[in-house]
């Protein structure tokens, strides 16, 4: 009569089963995967994945980072591509090239890199036109 919801997903395909990368730990080389990702030790390469990062404090990525969405509190130096929202921790340490849907960035966190956020770029230009648009009267006085 009652099922155990938790056995049921892991049943069909392993969707709520999170992949650890422990503390400690130095991984060389590409990751690819459907599921989502914590990482407290080291990747030296390339992680692809659909689902959710998490880089912890003491979590560090030296290569490419290709994600749904990430969590960073440790360090990445390379190349993020993050299509929804990357959020940067207060202790983050991100250097390199980001593209990103959206940013949410905590006070202390450290950000060196070239930011392009998509579908936000599209918008604004719309937006500029619209207001500069015939009949916009410029306020300027010479």
């Amino acid at each position: 009569m009652f099922t155990d919801s938790k056995n049921f997903k892991s049943q069909q395909g392993g969707l709520s089963q999170q992949n650890t990368i422990a503390k400690g730990t130095i991984f060389e080389g590409d990751l690819k995967s459907e599921g989502d990702f914590r990482i407290e030790g080291i990747i030296k390469g390339a992680l692809l994945t659909k689902g959710k990062v998490v880089i912890g404090s003491t979590g560090f990525i030296d290569g490419s980072l290709s994600c749904n969405n990430a969590d960073i509190e440790g360090q990445v130096k390379g190349k993020i591509i993050v299509t929804d929202t990357l959020s940067l921790r207060s202790s983050a340490n991100v250097n390199g090239d980001v593209q990103i849907g959206k940013l949410a960035v905590e006070p202390g966190a450290i950000f060196n890199a070239q930011c392009q956020m998509k579908n936000a770029v599209k918008e604004l230009k719309s937006e500029l036109k619209a207001k500069t648009g015939p009949g916009v009267k410029s306020e300027q006085s010479a």
